[in-house]
C-alpha cells in the first residue's frame, strides 16, 4: 500500500465566486465525502496548507500580475482580467495557500515521507498565464510547483499530465520553450471555443520543441478515443522522456456527466487513465506523483471520481462503475 498524501483545508472553502458560477466551494465538499464514504481518510496523510512565499509565485508570475490580483481582492473587487475569474477578499489568500499546500506535498514526496498526494485545492490553476488570470485560474499551481521541484530538488525532468477536459493553456505557455518539463494534454477541442489552444502542431518552441504533446479529442468521444491516444501519445513519449516525477493537472469535467464538455468519458474510464500514469511513474519516477485539482462541476459524479483516484494513488484498483 503507498503511502498517500492529502492536502484539503477548509480554508479552501473561503474563495467565493457568487451564485451561478460553476467552480463553488461544494466541488471540494463533494470530493471529500467521496473520501469519507470510500473509508480512504483514515489512509491517507494529512498535508498541511500554508502560505507559498511570494519568491515562489514569482518564479512563474510577473510581479506586477500577482500585486494587481492581491490589490483587487482587497478593494473588493470582484472580478480579475475577465467575468470567468470572480474573486472575493479572501481569494488572493486561499490562493496562496493552495500554492504553498501543494509546495508542502511536493516536499514530503521528495524527501520519501511520502509516495504521492492529491491535492483538493481551489481556486485551480492550469488556465493562468504568466500575467494574467483566466478560466477562474489565478496562480499556476502545476507550473509553480514543476519550478519548486526543480530549483530546491535539482530534479532535471519534470513530466506533467493534464488530463481536464480544457486544454491547459498557461502551462504550455510557461514551459513551451522548456526542455526539462514535458508538458502532455488530453482534452476536447473544440471545447466551446475555450481555451481554443491545444492543437497537435503545438509541440512547442525553440529548444523546448517536441516537449510539449496535445491529444484533442472530439466532442462526444469518450474511453475508447481517450484510450487510443494516451496509448498512441503519452505512454511512448514518456518511456522516452523518462521524468523523475510527475504531476497530474486532475480535471474531471471530461466525465460524461459533467456539463461543461461535450465528452463521454466514464467513471471507469477515469480510472484507467490514472492506472496509465501510475504506471508511468513506477516505471520511470520512482512512483513520485503528486495530483493536483483542476476541473470538475459535476457534484453528483465527483465523489466516486475522487474515490477512485485517491484509491489507484493507494494502490487500491476496485473501480466503481
Amino acid at each position: 500500500m503507498n503511502r498517500t498524501g492529502l492536502l484539503y483545508d477548509e480554508r479552501y472553502l473561503r474563495h467565493r465566486t457568487g451564485e451561478g458560477h460553476p467552480e463553488v466551494p461544494d466541488r471540494l465538499q463533494a470530493i471529500l465525502k467521496g473520501l469519507e464514504d470510500g473509508n480512504l481518510l483514515p489512509r491517507l496523510t494529512r498535508v498541511e496548507a500554508r502560505p507559498a512565499d511570494q519568491r515562489r509565485i514569482e518564479t512563474v508570475h510577473d510581479v506586477a500580475h500577482i500585486r494587481r490580483f492581491e490589490e483587487a481582492c482587497l478593494m473588493g473587487k470582484s472580478e480579475l482580467d475577465h467575468p470567468d475569474n470572480q474573486i472575493c477578499y479572501e481569494t488572493f489568500e486561499t490562493a496562496l495557500l493552495a500554492v504553498g499546500g501543494i509546495l508542502e506535498a511536493a516536499r514530503l514526496v521528495l524527501e520519501g515521507r511520502l509516495d504521492n498526494a492529491f491535492c483538493a485545492v481551489r481556486p485551480p490553476g492550469h488556465h493562468a498565464e504568466v500575467d494574467r488570470a483566466l478560466g477562474f485560474c489565478f496562480f499556476n499551481n502545476v507550473a509553480v510547483t514543476a519550478r519548486f521541484i526543480q530549483q530546491e530538488w535539482g530534479l532535471k525532468r519534470v513530466g506533467i499530465i493534464d488530463f481536464d477536459v480544457h486544454h491547459g493553456n498557461g502551462t504550455q505557455h510557461i514551459f513551451e520553450r522548456d526542455h526539462t518539463v514535458f508538458y502532455y494534454s488530453i482534452h476536447e477541442h473544440p471545447t466551446f471555443a475555450y481555451p481554443g489552444t491545444g492543437r497537435e502542431f503545438e509541440r512547442g518552441l525553440e529548444t523546448g520543441y517536441g516537449y510539449t504533446l496535445n491529444s484533442p479529442v472530439l466532442p462526444g468521444y469518450g474511453d475508447l478515443e481517450y484510450r487510443d491516444a494516451i496509448q498512441r501519445d503519452l505512454i511512448p513519449a514518456f518511456d522516452r522522456f523518462q521524468p523523475e516525477i510527475i504531476l497530474v493537472s486532475a480535471g474531471f469535467d471530461a466525465h460524461q456527466d459533467d456539463d461543461m464538455s461535450n465528452i463521454n468519458l466514464s467513471t471507469a474510464g477515469y480510472s484507467w487513465i490514472m492506472e496509465q500514469i501510475m504506471a508511468l511513474a513506477e516505471r520511470h519516477a520512482r512512483g513520485r506523483v503528486i495530483s493536483i485539482l483542476e476541473g470538475g462541476y459535476c457534484l453528483e459524479r465527483l465523489p466516486e471520481l475522487a474515490r477512485n483516484h485517491v484509491g489507484i494513488l493507494l494502490g487500491n484498483h476496485e473501480i466503481m462503475k
